[in-house]
C-alpha cells in the first residue's frame, strides 16, 4: 500500500519551528516509504484566515526544500461536502443543536459541583441533549445561535467498540466519551475541525496521519466519525511537540519565532532541520 501523508496548516499567521517539524515529519515519512506527500489548507475560520498567510505557507515550505502534490485542497472550497456529511449524521440521529453559551456551560458545571475533565478541559455536561424535539425546534425558529454536537453515547450505541493504531502507542481502544459531545458544525459554518479533518483525510486518500501528540485524544472522536460515515481508517503517528525555553509548546499565540524571521536572520534550512530533528 502506498503511504500518503499530509501537512494541514491554518493560514492564521506565519509558520514557526513547530510547523516546520510537523511538515518535515510528514514529508519525510512519505519520502522514506516512496509514498506521496500532500498539503491541505485548513481555512474554515473565515475571521482569522488571510490570503497573505496562505501565500506565506507555500513560500516557507518551499524554502525548507519541501515539495507536495497539486492541487492543494482548501477547506473553504468544499463546504458542500462537509454539509452533506453532517446531513448524513443528522439522518442517523446522532446530532443535536446546542444553544448553550460559555456562561451557560460554566453555570451548569458550577451547579453540579464538579465536571468530568477531558484533554481540553471540562467536558460539555449535555445540557441541550436533554431538550425535547419541540424545545429544539422552538429555539431554532427563534433565530438563536447554535452549534451541532455529536451525541457520542447514541453514536457508540450504533457503532459498538472501536479501535485505532498509533505508530508510537500501538493498538488503542477508542474512547470518544472522554471528549464528550464534540461540536461538528455551527449555525453559520457547516463544519468544525473534527468533521472537516476526518472527511478530508478520507477524500484525499491519506493512509498515515502524522501530527503532534497534543491531538492524540482528538483521534478518539475522529475514529467514531469514520465508523459513522463509513470512511477509510488510516494509521496515525503522533509525534512529540517542540517546546520553548519556558517548557510550553511553540505556538503563534505565545510569540514563537517565525520561519520568516529566522530566515531573515540568516538561519538556513539545514539549520532548521537540525533544530527540529528528523522523522
Amino acid at each position: 500500500m502506498t503511504i500518503v501523508t499530509r501537512f494541514a496548516p491554518s493560514p492564521t499567521g506565519r509558520l514557526h519551528l513547530g510547523h516546520a517539524r510537523a511538515a518535515c515529519f510528514a514529508a519525510d515519512a512519505a519520502h522514506h516509504a516512496g509514498g506521496r506527500f500532500l498539503l491541505r489548507i485548513e481555512d474554515i475560520d473565515a475571521t482569522r484566515c488571510r490570503p497573505e498567510f496562505e501565500a506565506a505557507i507555500y513560500e516557507d515550505l518551499a524554502w525548507l526544500g519541501l515539495s507536495w502534490e497539486r492541487p492543494v485542497r482548501r477547506q473553504s472550497e468544499h463546504m458542500a461536502q462537509y454539509r452533506q456529511a453532517h446531513d448524513r449524521l443528522e439522518a442517523r440521529g446522532v446530532l443535536y443543536p446546542c444553544f448553550c453559551t460559555r456562561a451557560d456551560i460554566a453555570a451548569e458545571i458550577a451547579r453540579a459541583g464538579h465536571a468530568p475533565h477531558g484533554s481540553d478541559g471540562p467536558i460539555y455536561p449535555g445540557i441541550c441533549r436533554r431538550l425535547t424535539t419541540d424545545e429544539r425546534d422552538e429555539r431554532r425558529a427563534s433565530g438563536l445561535a447554535f452549534a451541532l454536537r455529536l451525541d457520542v453515547g447514541a453514536a457508540l450505541a450504533q457503532t459498538g467498540p472501536l479501535r485505532w493504531y498509533d505508530a508510537g502507542a500501538g493498538d488503542i481502544a477508542a474512547d470518544p466519551l472522554a471528549l464528550g459531545d464534540v461540536v461538528l458544525a455551527r449555525k453559520e459554518t457547516p463544519t468544525s475541525y473534527h468533521l472537516a479533518v476526518t472527511l478530508d483525510d478520507h477524500l484525499q486518500g491519506v493512509t498515515l496521519v502524522t501530527r503532534g501528540v497534543d491531538l492524540f485524544h482528538a483521534t478518539h472522536a475522529h475514529r467514531l466519525l469514520q465508523a459513522l460515515l463509513g470512511l477509510d481508517v488510516p494509521r496515525w503517528h503522533h509525534h512529540p511537540l517542540l517546546l520553548g525555553a519556558d517548557g510550553e509548546r511553540l505556538a503563534k499565540r505565545h510569540g514563537a519565532p517565525t520561519l520568516q524571521s529566522l530566515r531573515a536572520s540568516g538561519v538556513t534550512p539545514a539549520e532548521i532541520r537540525a533544530r527540529i530533528g528528523g522523522a
